[in-house]
């Protein structure tokens, strides 16, 4: 049975243009503006401040800028690579640095995230290049593969999964495990679920369309890079895959494993009653979102010391 302290949470979130004096929730249209989107998610991630067990050093990784975000008592050598959500279009290391935090926390691994090239500026492959590349830095700097695990919410969940797949297009070792919350993993976004869930997820009206195709540009959405559902994942590590049932990207989710699965991948679909989109980072403000938290954590932490359980 959901929460109560998630259903008034969840309310919160879908009412929320109501706190800002709006009778109708917004929008997204071709006359949505990125730059004030991302200006205004700047604005309240800037006024947020990592616990205190967590240390923080930003770095670059070639033109890439990046950081690392490093609980006390983490697992030497060991690295979860975080890769960001926002729709394709947002997100940083600064919005997303305290969710990775979380991450780190729970899982006691040394964590990194990083600014991936956004769209519309920078459509598709960039943001994927942009993984590679961090990607293949921590093998050059002596990280092993099997002593890293990937994973990342919404858009960052999509890149995550298009990451394992060009990874073995590539040739390059793959990394112990991933884990994938609420990825769009057909980014034409037909599956059922954008219809019967888009009243009652959190995402704003019409964004899954006017976002996924800034990232598309002039691309054809059914490379598997662009949409991994169309993926071979013969051969790929174990797959963590978060997403609640009343997520617009619920069907993207159940299609993927079952894909994954039928062709051979360990692969966990861990799907929550009336849960929203990327429900987990919202922990600890209600059950729900804190549980899911520490089953990813615990995934990602057991991945790295041998114990993923068949």
């Amino acid at each position: 049975m959901q929460s109560i302290r998630s259903h008034i949470f969840i309310w919160m979130i879908k009412n929320r243009h109501l706190f800002k004096l709006k009778l109708r929730p917004e929008v997204v249209d071709n006359s949505f503006s990125v730059i004030e989107f991302r200006k205004g998610i700047d604005r309240t991630s800037a006024k947020m401040k990592l616990p205190k067990n967590i240390s923080s050093e930003q770095i670059q990784i070639n033109a890439i800028n990046a950081e690392w975000i490093i609980p006390e008592g983490h697992e030497e050598n060991k690295i979860l690579l975080y890769i960001h959500g926002g729709g394709f279009i947002s997100g940083s290391c600064l919005t997303h640095r305290m969710h990775v935090a979380k991450f780190a926390n729970g899982s006691k691994l040394k964590s990194l995230v990083f600014d991936y090239r956004l769209a519309p500026e920078n459509p598709f492959p960039a943001a994927l290049e942009d993984c590679i590349e961090v990607y293949t830095w921590l093998l050059h700097q002596g990280y092993k593969s099997g002593d890293i695990v990937i994973g990342g919410e919404s858009a960052g969940g999509t890149l995550t999964l298009s990451l394992l797949l060009a990874l073995k297009e590539k040739g390059i070792d793959f990394p112990k495990a991933a884990f994938s919350i609420s990825p769009v993993t057909d980014l034409r976004c037909l599956a059922d679920s954008f219809q019967y869930n888009a009243n009652n997820d959190i995402a704003p009206m019409g964004s899954w369309n006017v976002w996924t195709q800034y990232y598309i540009a002039n691309n054809n959405p059914l490379n598997p890079l662009l949409s991994p559902q169309f993926g071979n994942y013969e051969g790929l590590p174990p797959i963590f895959i978060c997403v609640g049932t009343h997520e617009i990207h619920l069907n993207d989710c159940e299609n993927v494993a079952r894909i994954a699965n039928e062709q051979g991948v360990n692969v966990r679909l861990r799907k929550w009653d009336k849960m929203i989109h990327a429900f987990p980072i919202l922990s600890p403000f209600f059950p729900e979102a804190k549980q899911a938290m520490t089953e990813i954590c615990e995934f990602a932490r057991n991945s790295l010391l041998d114990s993923i359980e068949d």
